[in-house]
């Protein structure tokens, strides 16, 4: 009779030690190692590209069935295909599209994620923060700031439909989850509205000094318009070349620190001019891409992808990513960039 191997002798008392160890939480980190530290990120989320066209068919059935204020919040949750059941966009990033029918006020209340919606349809709705408005248009961008209060209305004649991105995995994560709803449906007004642009918005503060600055110091400014962002966007495309991974692109910025927009999310733009293709890039920060002008295609790892204005693409963490335009194209984007970088995680690759 054929004698056990020494090899196949060490795998049973292995099988044996691990069975014996196993009803005491104990488990060896040698039949792991290679799965928990990969030799480069390797995310379960997947490219995905949402049409807005359908979606928006969907969320406006939903308005005919439930109300802002039954739902708290009207939202349809985009989630990526390989991250079933946990309401997310990105491993640590959540998106949804929001709803807000004219005359209706979505409830106030304030939560520990920090929040941004980039409006997608409509003009004249609100979000207001602790006690401010901010009134919106399309391609807007209006920040809810962890822990702060904040409620929607919509006293237009059309519907007002906004990207939301949260952090809501990334708080998830810590366990830091915190929320709390106001006794009215509205919190009182404690400032004109566009009060906080026209204080922060133009590389100016309050010259008094912060203590008595009516915004946090930490997060002054929220309210970042299209009008405004694409000049911007504009006037560096007729001042230089694109750059050849990028084109044309702006980083949002905190005023009150110089860092992104808020604490756990960056956000972007870019124009890449009619014609032109960006050469690949990867970078281990996930991003959501809106195409707010024109269309062209995105290539992502071996997948070409169509893209139409208002589609909606996720590109994960450590995918070579390009853009070619037809028409002059414009996205905005918002990833977890800045967890990255205060983590000295963050890294980037030209390809």
């Amino acid at each position: 009779m054929a004698q056990p191997s020494p090899a196949n002798e060490q795998r049973a008392l292995l099988d044996d030690l691990y069975t014996q160890m196993a009803p005491r939480h104990l488990f060896p980190l040698w039949e792991s190692l290679a799965m928990l530290v990969p030799p480069q990120p390797a995310s379960p989320a997947v490219v995905h590209k949402w049409s807005y066209r359908e979606a928006r068919e969907y969320l406006m059935r939903a308005g005919d069935l439930i109300t802002a204020k039954q739902a708290e919040r009207r939202v349809l949750i985009l989630e990526n295909p390989g991250l079933a059941g946990q309401s997310a966009i990105t491993p640590s990033l959540y998106a949804g599209l929001q709803l807000i029918l004219p005359s209706e006020v979505a409830p106030a209340h304030r939560h520990s994620q920090s929040a941004l919606r980039f409006v997608m349809e409509g003009q004249g709705a609100f979000t207001a923060v602790d006690g401010e408005r901010a009134t919106m248009g399309p391609y807007d961008l209006v920040l809810t700031p962890g822990g702060q209060w904040h409620d929607h209305g919509n006293g237009s004649q059309a519907p007002m439909i906004w990207l939301d991105g949260l952090d809501i995995p990334t708080v998830r994560h810590f366990d830091a989850t915190f929320a709390e709803h106001y006794p009215q449906d509205q919190f009182p007004q404690s400032a004109p509205a566009g009060d906080n642009r026209y204080r922060y918005g133009r590389n100016l503060r309050p010259f008094r000094g912060r203590s008595s600055d009516r915004r946090p110091a930490h997060q002054p400014l929220f309210h970042y318009p299209y009008a405004e962002w694409r000049e911007s966007l504009a006037a560096l495309a007729r001042a230089e070349a694109p750059d050849a991974h990028l084109g044309h692109a702006l980083e949002f910025r905190n005023p009150g620190d110089g860092g992104a927009i808020m604490p756990t999310i960056s956000a972007q733009v870019r124009l890449i001019p009619d014609g032109f293709q960006t050469r690949p890039r990867r970078t281990t920060d996930g991003t959501i891409f809106v195409v707010v002008e024109g269309n062209g295609t995105a290539t992502v790892e071996d997948r070409r992808i169509t893209l139409i204005e208002k589609d909606i693409l996720v590109v994960p963490s450590w995918h070579a990513a390009s853009f070619e335009a037809s028409g002059d194209l414009v996205l905005f984007g918002y990833s977890d960039k800045t967890c990255h970088e205060k983590l000295n995680l963050y890294r980037e690759e030209d390809l």
